[in-house]
């Protein structure tokens, strides 16, 4: 009787242990979707209310609640303020302006959705939109 309830307490911390290291695994992906502003090295645009941004190595692609022609027009310069944190995690970290050289034009962007892309996606953007 000792041994079977022995088995069976076994059996069930090899469970849980095993669930928890699948929680474990599930929840650090979530931690990959962060990235530092310091880490962003470009951006361009296929539409107004469309961003692509170049983080390290890997492509975002930001939806914009109210977009700006703005954003494809010549000699644009996208500008980020940095809040609190120089972690960007959701849309809204990414507090966002476009702006002529001279400064003179500066129209606030607001992002509505934030999310990298997979390798595929990112290949299939079409070479001129690709940051």
């Amino acid at each position: 009787m000792f041994v079977r309830s022995a088995t069976f307490l076994f059996g069930l911390a090899a469970a849980l242990t095993l669930a928890a290291g699948s929680v474990t695994a599930a929840s650090t992906p979530a931690a990959h979707k962060c990235f530092f502003i310091t880490e962003w090295y470009g951006w361009s645009s296929p539409s107004p209310t469309v961003l692509y941004l170049r983080v390290n190595s890997d492509i975002y692609r930001v939806d914009l609640s109210v977009g700006s022609d703005l954003l494809r027009s010549p000699g644009m310069h996208l500008i980020s303020k940095l809040s609190d944190s120089s972690s960007i995690c959701k849309p809204l970290d990414l507090d966002l302006e476009i702006s002529d050289e001279m400064g003179a034009v500066r129209e606030p962007l607001i992002a509505k959705t934030l999310t990298k892309l997979t390798p595929e996606e990112a290949a299939a953007i079409p070479p001129k939109y690709r940051p």
